[in-house]
């Protein structure tokens, strides 16, 4: 499945629905959370890429007690055991206005709707913890520092390293692009409710993943600011993604891709955000859950070519294990009156890589630390 260009993009949606999202679907029409990391591929020649606008990569050789596999595996940012300085990356936030029309169900999604007071879903977005270092993380008596959230995850995922070089950061710049407006076909999209955690029936727009990751390809295209040092995040608001255009393939909150393999390729990613229940119980993909997962990932598989020895995660997708407990693998950060929920991320230990490459202790005590918030997991278990 990571070869690239091995599969048509339909067969690859297809074939991660049931292999990289970690969901069992018990019945084709059943409706399911979960997130996709399609294979490199491109609807456009791909250029040369000049090594000074590549994205930020380094490579990291390892040993998986799973299975005793080597693994090299090309991570985003510099190499945290020979470095001692902040990489940062550009983040271009463009917001998707996606419409339905009379015959699929006649709403509009657009993400400068007000999301918390007046502040809009795109706002909401370049406030939160992702972006902004609004927190300091201390990790079971660990600080990671006061810094954004992915690089927070990041300093505990290669703390052996980071305790010493303790000026290592990997932070993400933002930019705010223009707004995109996506029309949705009828047979590609419609509105429903929504099938998980907003009580009172709220409703959601359902794309084809297909036909919206065309349209992705087609913005990327367009503007020539986006370069491969640039990750294009594009989000929408009360919107999921399908594997047609209706429930039965529903409900994808986010992807990350690439028009192309390292160290040259153009890499993007998109995530919903979901409006919060009224009643603050669990949503799917709520206001940053999706955002982190998908941050998360591309910052581990940014081409989503690292494999995993990990049978139920074929790939180095480190939020996927954590989606599908009660909240999502959700937990709550309070800024300024608004409380964000930003996933879980298991860390590279998950995977099998040696424990002293992440956090090794927590609340004093010497333990394997496997994910972010110390999800007590066994190696390549799902929670």
């Amino acid at each position: 499945m990571n070869k690239r260009f091995a599969f048509s993009l339909t067969y690859a949606v297809i074939a991660l629905f049931f292999v990289s999202a970690g969901t069992a679907l018990a019945q084709d029409n059943a409706s399911h959370a979960k997130f996709a990391a399609l294979p490199p591929h491109s609807y456009y020649p791909v250029p040369e890429t000049p090594a000074s606008v590549q994205l930020p990569q380094w490579t990291f050789d390892w040993t998986s007690s799973y299975d005793n596999r080597n693994f090299s595996t090309v991570i985003v940012g510099t190499d945290p055991r020979t470095t001692n300085s902040t990489t940062t990356v550009t983040v271009g936030i463009i917001p998707i206005k996606m419409v339905f029309g009379a015959s699929n169900g006649n709403m509009t999604f657009d993400p400068a709707t007000p999301y918390f007071e007046n502040i809009s879903t795109t706002s909401m977005v370049a406030q939160s913890p992702l972006f902004n270092a609004e927190f300091d993380y201390n990790q079971g008596g660990t600080d990671l520092g006061r810094t954004q959230y992915i690089d927070a995850y990041e300093r505990g995922n290669f703390w052996g390293a980071v305790k010493d070089n303790t000026k290592y950061h990997i932070l993400l710049g933002k930019v705010i692009g223009p707004e995109q407006t996506f029309n949705v076909p009828a047979d590609e999209g419609n509105v429903y409710v929504n099938p998980f955690g907003i009580a009172g029936g709220a409703t959601i727009g359902v794309a084809n993943i297909n036909w919206f990751d065309t349209q992705l390809q087609t913005v990327i295209n367009k503007y020539k600011q986006i370069q491969p040092n640039v990750l294009p995040l594009f989000i929408t608001y009360n919107v999921y993604l399908s594997g047609n255009s209706n429930l039965s393939g529903c409900c994808i909150g986010g992807y990350h891709s690439a028009n192309a393999g390292p160290p040259g390729g153009q890499t993007y990613s998109y995530s919903t955000s979901i409006h919060q229940a009224a009643n603050g119980g669990p949503v799917f993909a709520q206001d940053v859950g999706a955002l982190s997962h998908e941050l998360g990932e591309w910052l581990l598989d940014p081409f989503t070519e690292n494999p995993s020895p990990c049978p139920n995660n074929s790939i180095l997708e480190n939020g996927d294990p954590l989606e599908n407990n009660g909240t999502y693998g959700d937990y709550p950060y309070t800024i300024r009156g608004f409380t964000f929920h930003p996933q879980d991320l298991v860390f590279i230990t998950w995977f099998g890589a040696p424990p002293d490459t992440s956090l090794d202790s927590w609340n004093g005590v010497t333990t394997n630390v496997v994910t972010f918030q110390n999800e007590q997991l066994n190696v390549c278990q799902l929670n």
